[in-house]
Parts: C-alpha cells; sequence; structure tokens
C-alpha cells in the first residue's frame, strides 16, 4: 500500500462508493487528485525530471443532437504532466455519463465543453479531439516496440513492489552506451482506492548501459500487488530506473487496459512531452 492511501485529499472520491448516475450534464462530477502525493514520495521537486502526457481515450461518449438524436463518439484527450492535478477516472466516467441525455447543438461544442472542464479540473490546458466512429474503422492494433522481455525462464515468488530489485541492474564495469527499447505486457497493479487490477503494458526506451532484462522483468513483476493510480505506476517506473541504473536518456509509455470506457496511457520522458503515436493496442 502506497504510504499517501489515507491522504485527506482521497477521503471525498466517489471511487469505491456507491454513486448515482446522472444523465444531465454536470461538471461538478469531476474529481481532481495532486500529483503532489506520489511526487513527495518520490522526492521530486517542482523541476521534474521528465515530460510528458497523459493520453485517455473515451469510448462511451454520447450526447443529443439540437433536435434530440443521439450521437456517439470516440475521444483522445492529452493531460500535461505538469498539470497540478490528474483526474480521478471514476469522476471522469460520471461526467462522460452526465452528457448522455444532454443536448448541444454542434460536435465543436461538446468537444469545447470538455476542453475546459477537464482544463479547469487538470488546473493546466488539456487538448481534446473528438473523432466519429468511421474515423476509426481503419485504424491498426498495434504493438509496442523494440524487444519483449516475458518469455524469460526465471522463477519468482515474491510480488510485494521492490525499486531494489533494480540495483545492479546495469555493471560498473560495462562502458560501452546502447539505445534500446524493450517491453513487457506483464504489468499489474491495482488501484488505490478499491485494489481493483489494472492491467497494463509498458515500452521503456533508453540510452545508456545496458539493463539486465531479469533484473528489470522482477521489478516491473513487483508492481503486482501494489496500490497505486496508473500514473503514480509509471512515475515511479521513470524514477526507479534514472536512480539504479542512471540513463542518459529514458521514455516510459505505458498503455492500460480499458475501464468504465475509458482508458489511461501515461507517458513520461527524458526527451519529448509526447509520444509518436497514440493507437490501442490488442488488450484495449
Amino acid at each position: 500500500m502506497s504510504k499517501y492511501s489515507d491522504a485527506k485529499e482521497l477521503a471525498g472520491l466517489t471511487l469505491g462508493q456507491k454513486t448515482e448516475y446522472s444523465n444531465q450534464y454536470d461538471a461538478s462530477l469531476l474529481q481532481p487528485v495532486p500529483r503532489s502525493l506520489n511526487r513527495d514520495d518520490l522526492n521530486l521537486g517542482n523541476e521534474l525530471p521528465f515530460k510528458g502526457h497523459d493520453l485517455w481515450t473515451m469510448y462511451e461518449l454520447s450526447w443529443l443532437n439540437d433536435k434530440g438524436l443521439p450521437q456517439v463518439a470516440v475521444g483522445d484527450v492529452y493531460i500535461p504532466a505538469t498539470s497540478q492535478n490528474l483526474i480521478e477516472s471514476k469522476s471522469f466516467k460520471l461526467y462522460l455519463n452526465s452528457y448522455n441525455q444532454t443536448r448541444f447543438k454542434s460536435w465543436d461544442d461538446v468537444q469545447a465543453r470538455l476542453a475546459q472542464d477537464l482544463s479547469q479540473c487538470a488546473g493546466e490546458a488539456v487538448n481534446v479531439n473528438i473523432h466519429s466512429v468511421s474515423e476509426y474503422t481503419d485504424q491498426p492494433i498495434v504493438t509496442m516496440g523494440g524487444t519483449c522481455i516475458d518469455d524469460q525462464d526465471i522463477e519468482i515468488s515474491s510480488y510485494e513492489f521492490e525499486a531494489s530489485l533494480l540495483e545492479g541492474a546495469v555493471s560498473e564495469k560495462e562502458a560501452e552506451e546502447i539505445e534500446e527499447t524493450l517491453h513487457s505486457h506483464l504489468l499489474k497493479s491495482n488501484c488505490l482506492i478499491t485494489n481493483q487490477p489494472d492491467w497494463g503494458s509498458v515500452e521503456i526506451a533508453y540510452s545508456g548501459k545496458q539493463i539486465n532484462r531479469e533484473a528489470l522483468l522482477r521489478y516491473l513483476v513487483s508492481f503486482r500487488e501494489h496500490n497505486e493510480f496508473h500514473e503514480q505506476c509509471v512515475e515511479r517506473i521513470f524514477t526507479d530506473i534514472m536512480k539504479y541504473c542512471q540513463p542518459s536518456k529514458l521514455t516510459v509509455y505505458a498503455r492500460y487496459t480499458r475501464r468504465g470506457g475509458l482508458d489511461i496511457n501515461p507517458y513520461r520522458s527524458s526527451e519529448q512531452d509526447k509520444p509518436n503515436h497514440n493507437m490501442r493496442m490488442a488488450r484495449q
């Protein structure tokens, strides 16, 4: 369990509580969670060691047009990692449900309202784009870049988070620096509040001394009983790799399976603030 799981900022969340579902627009349903909660635990100051965004996909977005005809869309949301708050996912779902029986004059009005409300909750400008379902017809299902590290013949008996599993993951005697991209589909953590499982895949691209793949896989598997939100797990992975492996460049990009019509895909990088693509994977 994370050190801040009992923080007062989490006490009022609808997450884990029985809630009423409103089908009339209500921006007050959105609930922020301060990013400082886990960043203080990671000893991160105001000068963050990474850039990035949280990429959300809205699969269950619907409203009524001005004649009362239902509309459906798929939406992309880009929340800057520099924002004061992340947005709690159940509140996001409840907020989107409040559009269901609300009339809007145009798609542009819906997109603008989403951007306005999400920006207000996050504390920084959020970019939103909504698309017709037909726009996704030819979009491919993708996988992650580089080499998958999951097929190693190793024995694991502990599933409690342990950052020090990365200790010694790079050889002090190794002088040569490489560029490498690795990925794993075995990332699993648990919701900070409800303990429900969160399933994801993670891509790690770095430049530096070669990281031992067994140590990296053991480290990622150690999240299996760990309780944190998606965004917090990715920032923990980034800071732990930086601490123990000291690469000159590092990017961590996780794509989680959807829940409640939303998927969350945190991206943190020393090099750029957005990934080169935002396309869904087989489990999304």
